[in-house]
């Protein structure tokens, strides 16, 4: 009787070798789609970077922060527009020659978006039991494969520097009840207007002393950069903080907020302010409320992520580099998938349907909405339904996760996990 064909040996959890060369290929395959990302041509160059170091010698030569201009292809006439004290943060980094300059800000960024992803991560990878430095290592590339994070990159912008301090604050500090928590909201407050929504945010979910520690945060900052550059200071509150003409244009595809979309619908004309604040403030009146829903729940992730998003939709101006909050939506969306039981009906839809949203979020945002486009020069009018959803992908996306972001259950943390990362 011939002897029966065995069976090669299947690959098993005891496999130790075979899921180490998995895990390897996973990260190399990930590793090189970034230089593809990155290549000359999908990059800007450090542009803003660029404008923020001649503003800085313009400035140190004794002319007004706020008149100095330099002009753009596509958005006309550039200005110097953050406030005095971000202008005094960067005013050092004006004094080395400019590539050691870009470096300093790209190792920077980077490293800000390795100790981001590790807090956004390490709980999720704590309660499901998988590898650390796999998941975390993967988690890393991919953060650094979204639009937003190539952006701020590639332009030379601050932007991981104020997601430290904003998740530093309500991801380990305010639940801790430190007696600092809302330094980190104020500073970042200060140095740029965007994340003032958080300040809202602790109002919302009764945060009463870390929103107060937030408000003078900022504005003790902002008084001493007063001190500093009383002129300056006084002419960005009271005028140049108003003059949205600063920035860009608003129809401009880049500009990812509900301001921008309308825009786009009224272009060339500007749209009209009463129809964009009673919107606005519906949004924000109603993503607040979900983002306090989900604090008091026990999901922080969730209600700052929501916060984050509403901070983008609600802003006049809220560029692609400045929408950093897709990336922790898609950590509480594939969370929330895993704790759906896949043994029942209902659990096992529900596991589908966020997967699927998570999947095509991180589609989403690693295409992006200007990397691989040219919008040119043009009014960038929206007439086309198909130009319309490319055009405004990260609005629309933005209003989805408002309406459907789940908020996780609270579960016990192994000893010694920080109060902050439990969700």
């Amino acid at each position: 009787m011939p002897a029966e064909p065995v069976a090669p040996p299947a690959v098993t959890e005891d496999d130790p070798g075979g899921r180490t060369a998995r895990r390897l290929v996973t990260v190399v395959a990930l590793a090189a789609l970034l230089p593809a990302l990155y290549r000359p041509g999908l990059n800007h160059n450090f542009l803003d970077l660029k404008i923020y170091m001649s503003a800085m010698d313009w400035w140190r030569a004794g002319h007004p922060l706020y008149d100095y201009v330099q002009p753009d292809r596509v958005q006309g006439l550039l200005y110097f527009t953050y406030p005095p004290l971000a202008g005094l943060v960067l005013w050092p980094f004006a004094l080395p020659r400019l590539g050691v300059t870009i470096a300093i800000f790209t190792v920077l960024t980077v490293i800000g978006v390795v100790v981001t992803t590790r807090w956004l991560v390490l709980p999720v990878v704590r309660r499901r039991d998988l590898p650390k430095m796999f998941s975390v290592t993967v988690a890393v590339l991919l953060v650094l494969a979204v639009e937003s994070t190539r952006e701020t990159i590639t332009f030379g912008q601050i932007n991981m520097l104020l997601v430290v301090l904003i998740l530093g604050d309500l991801l380990f500090a305010v639940p801790q009840g430190r007696r600092w928590a809302g330094v980190g909201v104020g500073l970042a407050a200060a140095l740029k207007l965007f994340p003032g929504i958080f300040v809202l945010y602790l109002l919302a979910t009764r945060r009463w002393r870390a929103a107060v520690v937030a408000a003078v945060t900022a504005t003790v900052a902002t008084l001493l950069a007063a001190v500093v550059a009383p002129r300056d200071s006084w002419r960005f509150w009271t005028h140049e903080l108003w003059a949205t003409d600063r920035v860009g244009r608003t129809d401009y595809t880049g500009n990812q907020s509900l301001f921008g979309l309308l825009s786009r619908i009224t272009a060339p004309d500007k749209p009209s302010q009463l129809p964009w604040l009673l919107l606005a403030l519906l949004v924000a009146g109603y993503g607040l409320w979900r983002a306090a829903r989900a604090a008091r729940a026990g999901d922080a992730l969730a209600g700052l992520t929501l916060t984050g998003l509403v901070g983008g939709l609600v802003s006049p101006i809220t560029w692609t580099h400045h929408l950093y909050w897709f990336i922790p939506a898609v950590v509480v969306l594939v969370d929330a998938a895993l704790d759906a039981d896949p043994a029942t009906v209902e659990g096992a839809r529900r596991r589908r349907r966020l997967l699927v949203l998570a999947a095509g979020t991180g589609f989403v945002i690693v295409y992006g909405v200007v990397t691989f486009q040219d919008w040119g020069v043009a009014p960038a009018r929206t007439d086309d339904p198909v130009d319309f959803v490319v055009r405004n992908a990260y609005v629309l996306l933005s209003l989805l996760l408002l309406a459907v972001l789940p908020s996780r259950r609270p579960v016990r943390e192994p000893a010694g996990t920080p109060v902050g990362n439990r969700q």
